[in-house]
Parts: C-alpha cells; structure tokens; sequence
C-alpha cells in the first residue's frame, strides 16, 4: 500500500502528541517506526516509553537543549543537516513504515532544512513509507503537497496564565 504525507500543524497544543500517537498505533499493528524530533535536545517523558518498544520505534534527536526562538546558530544548522542526512537515508531504505519528522516545519521555518530538499526527499521515500510531519508553519508548498493536513488551534491556553510545562503532560 502506498504511504501517504500526513502534516500537523497549527498554534495549538497537540501536533506532537498526535504523531506519538499514531506511532504507538502503528507499532501495536507491527510496523516500524522512526521518528527524528528536530530542534528538541530536551530530554522528555515520551522517550522512555519508546524504549519499551526496542527497535519498533527508533527515535533520533536532532537538535540542541534550547528551543530556537530567533535566528538559529551554527550549531542548530550543523544538528538539523546531519539530521536530515540520516533522515534521507531512512526515507529511501524502506526499512520503516512510518516516518515521523517531528518539528521538521520549524526547521523549514529557520530554514535549517529547505523547503525543497524537503519536498525531494518526501518525493523520493520508498514507496510505502508514511510520513508525518508536524511542527508550527508549515510551509505552503508542503500543504499542498500532502495527503492529510490537521491545523491544530489554539483556543485557550493555561500557559497565558504562567503555567509552565509540566513533565508527563507538555514533555
């Protein structure tokens, strides 16, 4: 069966969440699932739930501990590339049935990943292989492209309270 293109996008909380969801899903029907997580070295909860999966879900950090909020360093472009190098190679081995590219629309974004080379590598996956790709700003052509695209609102927040992430629940 041919994989679709699955975006996740929006200001609301959830893109991530619904992408984790859909792994875990996806490795209780047998599939294989590799998710690269761009822009977020932080260490979160979710990762030692993937470990209980072994080598059904591998996940790839491709990023550093801060969030990038302005213009990314040398550093954030250098983690992003060699994230992406790999991310190719996954795409085009066929050896996973679900790729997750978490936060890819943010690198997109800071451009530490081109909207093209994007597109091309998505164009050039295995046949089979499902993609999601989640993240704030999706690019336009990306939208167009996809199969599925879920814009996630924003409605109210407790975080415009003060509330700040909580362990188990944000990461």
């Amino acid at each position: 069966m041919k994989g679709m293109l699955q975006v996740y996008t929006g200001n609301g909380k959830g893109k991530t969440t619904a992408a984790l969801g859909l792994a875990l899903r996806a490795a209780g029907a047998g599939k294989k699932v590799f998710i690269a997580q761009f822009a977020k070295e932080i260490e979160s909860s979710e990762e030692n739930t993937i470990k209980l999966f072994g080598e059904d879900i591998v996940l790839k950090k491709f990023g550093r501990e801060s969030f990038i909020k302005d213009n990314p360093t040398a550093e954030d472009i250098a983690s992003a590339r060699k994230g992406f190098d790999e991310v190719k190679a996954v795409l085009k081995s066929g050896q996973f049935d679900l790729v997750i590219l978490d936060e890819a629309n943010i690198a997109v974004h800071f451009k530490l990943i081109g909207i093209d080379e994007l597109l091309e590598a998505i164009d050039h996956r295995d046949e089979h292989v499902e993609v999601v790709v989640t993240g704030r700003k999706a690019d336009k052509k990306l939208i167009e492209k996809a199969d599925l695209v879920t814009e996630m609102k924003e409605i109210k927040h407790y975080y415009s309270k003060g509330i700040p992430a909580r362990k188990g629940i944000e990461y």
